[in-house]
C-alpha cells in the first residue's frame, strides 16, 4: 500500500505529537523574542535621539510613531518567516517532504533579490533613515538640489514638497546626502554694503543698534536662538565695504528673520544718514 499523508497521520505516535508541539513552542518563543527585540530597538533609538537633542513634543511624537511603525513592519515580516520555517519543519511529520517547497522558496527569494535589487536597496536605506533618526515627516530637508518639507516617509521613498509646491518623490537609496534643516537651529548671514569713504565705526554702530532692537522685540525674540551679532568687515573693494551679521533662529525661521533684520537695518541707516552701497 502506498504511503500518503492521511495514512501517515493515522500512524501518528506520541513522538510525532511531541515533535510538533516542540516546533510550535519554539516558533512562539522566537516570535516573542522578535517582538521584544523590535521594541528594544525602538527604545534604544529613542534614547539616542533624546540624548542628542531636545525636539518639540510634536516632533518627538512623530519620531516615536515612525519608529513604532518600523518595528511593527519588521516584526510582521519576521513573524511570517518564522511560521513558514516552522511549517516546513513540521511537514515530515505528515509524510510530506519539505524539499520541493524549500527549493521553490529559495528560488523565489533568489529571483526576488535579483529582480528587486533597487527596491531592497531603497528599503535598507529607509531603515537607516528611521533607525538613525535622520529626519521624519514634517522636517525640512535638502537632498541634492531638492529642498522642501517631508510630506511622507516610507521605507522605500521620501515625498518632499519643494518651494514651488511640487511634490517630489525621492528614492531612499539614491539619497547619498540629506541635510536636515529643521534640527536644533538654523543659521543665516546678512551682508550690508556701505560706500567707500564712509566711517566704518558709525556704520557698525548702526548695525548693532538695529540688531539690538530686533533682539529686544518680544514678537521676534522667540524666533531667535543667538544674535543677531555683528561680525565685522566681510570684504571690501573700490566701491565700498561689506559688513556681515550672523543670526541663529529656531528651525526654518531664518529667512523671515533676515528679512526683518534687513528692514530694520535700512531704517537705522536712513535715520543716521548713512547710504547703503548699491548692488549689495
Amino acid at each position: 500500500m502506498m504511503s500518503s499523508p492521511l495514512t501517515h497521520f493515522l500512524d501518528f505516535t506520541i513522538a510525532n505529537v511531541l515533535h510538533l508541539a516542540g516546533i510550535v513552542v519554539l516558533a512562539l518563543i522566537c516570535v516573542r523574542l522578535l517582538r521584544g527585540a523590535a521594541n528594544k530597538l525602538v527604545k534604544e533609538t529613542s534614547a539616542r535621539g533624546k540624548a542628542a537633542q531636545q525636539p518639540s513634543q510634536q516632533s518627538a511624537q512623530q519620531r516615536e510613531a515612525e519608529r513604532q511603525a518600523l518595528a511593527d513592519r519588521v516584526y510582521g515580516t519576521g513573524r511570517q518567516v518564522i511560521w513558514i520555517v516552522a511549517v516546513l519543519t513540521a511537514l515530515p511529520e505528515f509524510g510530506i517532504s519539505p524539499l520541493p517547497a524549500a527549493v521553490i522558496a529559495g528560488c523565489s527569494i533568489l529571483a526576488l533579490g535579483i529582480g528587486a535589487r533597487e527596491t531592497l536597496r531603497d528599503v535598507f536605506a529607509g531603515l537607516q533613515i528611521v533607525l538613525e533618526d535622520q529626519f521624519v515627516t514634517g522636517d525640512t530637508i535638502q537632498a541634492g538640489d531638492i529642498v522642501g518639507r517631508v510630506e511622507e516617509l516610507t521605507l522605500r521613498r521620501t515625498l518632499v514638497r519643494d518651494g514651488r509646491g511640487a511634490l517630489v518623490s525621492l528614492s531612499n537609496g539614491e539619497m547619498r546626502t540629506a541635510s536636515n534643516l529643521s534640527r536644533d537651529w538654523s543659521q543665516a548671514f546678512v551682508d550690508i554694503g556701505v560706500p567707500a569713504g564712509m566711517a566704518l565705526e558709525k556704520a557698525l554702530q548702526a548695525l548693532e543698534s538695529a540688531a539690538a532692537e530686533l533682539r529686544g522685540d518680544a514678537a521676534w525674540s522667540r524666533a531667535l536662538v543667538d544674535g543677531p551679532r555683528v561680525l565685522g568687515v566681510q570684504g571690501y573693494d573700490p566701491t565700498g565695504t561689506t559688513l556681515r551679521l550672523q543670526v541663529r533662529t529656531v528651525p526654518t525661521r531664518q529667512d523671515e528673520v533676515c528679512r526683518e533684520l534687513r528692514r530694520r537695518i535700512q531704517m537705522e541707516l536712513q535715520r543716521q544718514g548713512i547710504a547703503a552701497a548699491s548692488g549689495r
